[in-house]
Order: C-alpha cells, then structure tokens, then sequence
C-alpha cells in the first residue's frame, strides 16, 4: 500500500480513534467522527476547545490516529504517528465547518469553543492479511 492508496482507505472511514497524552504520562484513547479534510499529510478534525483532549495536545502535540475496516472476513487498521496542532484561528475553522456543526456550537463558525485539530502525519502502519506495512509521509 503507497500513500495515496492510504489517504483513501481513510477518506472512506466514518470513525477514527485519536490518541493522545495525558499530564501523568498515559495514553488517552477517543473515538471521533471521520476527519472533515485530509490535504496531503494533515487530518482535520472538529472538536470542543474545552475538551481534556485540547489541553492535553496543548501540553504535548504528540499523537496517534487509528482508522479500521472490518469485514465479514477481512480486517484492515492504518495506525499513524504524528503531531496534533489545536487551531483556533478563524481561517482554519471555516475551512472544515459544516452547516449542522451549529447543533453542538450554538453561535456559529466564531463559537469560542469551536476548535479544529489539525493532524500532521508522520509515518503509519497498515495492517491487513496478517501483514503490517510502513508507509512513510
């Protein structure tokens, strides 16, 4: 598997589990909705600025991003490494906004805590048929 072949094994997943790292040094799991935009070797993706993942990515950008598909007789995983970056700016925000994002910030694309979580990937492995592959970004 190559990279573009990667992005779109992604692309097509409706969740990912995002890792981060909390202050007493433990990994912290979540599962999030699918990344709004994946744009050459960033994922991007809407959060609360008010969540313990804001913080804790505040405190250390290092990151981990997992994407799966099971089927009936077939499993695939992609685990990928990298940096996650908490972007307020307003740019930023209105480049992945989406009309119903208004049920969860109740005043708009400018809600204060409306952030995004922008993933820079670094290297990844993908896991399928009993083989791992490590794909470099």
């Amino acid at each position: 598997m190559d990279k573009a072949q990667l992005l779109q094994f992604i692309s097509e997943q409706k969740t990912a589990f995002i890792g981060s790292v909390n202050k007493e040094g433990y990994p912290v799991i979540r599962a999030m909705l699918a990344p709004r935009v994946i744009e050459g070797n960033e994922i991007y993706f809407s959060t609360n600025t008010s969540s313990n993942k804001v913080k804790q990515y505040l405190e250390n950008n290092k990151a981990c991003v997992y994407f799966y598909k099971r089927g009936r007789f077939k499993y695939q995983g992609a685990s990928i490494i990298g940096e996650m970056e908490v972007c307020a700016d307003q740019e930023t925000k209105n480049l992945i906004w989406r009309f119903g994002d208004k049920l969860f910030y109740k005043q708009g694309v400018t809600d204060p805590d409306y952030c995004v979580l922008k993933f820079t990937c670094k290297s990844a492995e993908y896991y399928c048929d009993f083989k791992i592959e490590t794909i470099e970004f």
